[in-house]
């Protein structure tokens, strides 16, 4: 990983029960693995931990570590890195996917709920000056009974809808790798893309990034949802025809958050970044300050259970890697 990373994920109380748990030099931090300097080490290697930054691990390198046993990711993709030599050497691959998935379910939450009370656009209102009718009650805002479609059942799509769950929402999904009883066992009712798209007041974006999913919303998409309707996406920014979305948005007809864009970041003169109607943040949902901390602990975790001959508990398959964001 780039180094100025590992105290970040790694904070003293945290390394110290990696240290407890494994033979490791936190200041020995290998950016390219290639080098001749890393050769004694790697060579030496059992354990990879691997973050942000991580060079690929292809045949020449993984030649240079011939004891590998695991690779630790302390993020959520592996797609950049990971080859499939690793699978084919029996090398246990690791993420800490499922840690990095809370926060951005969380984000995704409270955007949901803020979503449906207009808060966003209001707030945009008052600071133009423009009223809004009234202070007190305001027609056809709300959270009550509100549909929500989530599109993709990922791990964040997943941690999404239960914590929908204690709400008065009516969460809705929409994915072609689950089946009416997957998504009974979710507890929401499965939807074709179109008539979630029809049906939903809020729609979130979950799914990965992969050729097939590239402008999944584009014009067409876009038109089928409801007058009013919000786009919550944080999952990748090509996932959504910019071009399109930007078309509805001047419109006054949708409105949009976006923590992730194409292409990021965007452009100081984009529109989207003085559309009343758009919020953009830039790409925060996912682990960021105090939160990093819980990746470093996953990979821990995951450690003890490679130090005492167990399977990790978040292994990458290699078919995965198709599907991945």
């Amino acid at each position: 990983m780039t180094a100025e990373n590992v105290p970040l994920l790694f904070p003293p109380e945290v390394l110290a029960r990696l240290r407890e748990t494994v033979d490791i030099d936190p200041e020995l931090v290998a950016e390219d693995l290639s080098d001749p300097a890393y050769a004694d080490v790697l060579a030496r290697t059992e354990i990879l931990v691997t973050g942000w930054g991580c060079p690929r691990l292809d045949a020449a390198v993984l030649e240079a570590a011939p004891k590998l046993r695991a690779v630790l990711h302390s993020a959520g993709s592996v797609k950049g890195f990971a080859t499939p030599e690793l699978w084919r050497r029996g090398i246990a691959v690791s993420s800490a996917a499922e840690a990095n998935a809370l926060p951005v379910a969380e984000y995704t939450l409270a955007m949901i709920l803020l979503a449906g009370k207009d808060v966003f656009v209001r707030r945009e209102q008052l600071r133009a000056g423009r009223p809004f009718p009234g202070w007190g009650i305001v027609p056809g805002i709300g959270n009550h009974g509100r549909r929500v479609g989530v599109i993709g059942a990922s791990r964040i799509g997943r941690k999404v809808l239960g914590l929908l769950r204690p709400f008065d929402l009516r969460p809705a999904l929409s994915d072609p790798y689950v089946d009416e009883a997957g998504a009974a066992a979710l507890g929401v009712p499965l939807l074709p893309l179109d008539d979630l798209l029809r049906d939903s007041e809020i729609v979130s974006v979950h799914a990965p990034e992969t050729p097939e999913t590239h402008h999944l919303l584009g014009r067409r998409e876009l038109a089928l949802m409801p007058d009013g309707a919000v786009l919550i996406n944080t999952a990748r920014g090509s996932l959504v025809d910019h071009d399109a979305l930007l078309a509805e948005l001047r419109t006054g007809r949708l409105s949009a958050i976006l923590d992730v864009t194409d292409p990021e970041p965007l452009p100081t003169d984009s529109p989207l970044l003085s559309l009343p109607n758009a919020f953009i943040t830039p790409h925060l949902a996912g682990s960021q300050g105090n939160e990093l901390a819980r990746l470093g602990e996953a990979v821990v975790a995951e450690a003890v259970r490679v130090a005492a001959g167990e399977r990790v508990a978040h292994p990458v398959a290699e078919g995965e890697l198709g599907r991945m964001a």
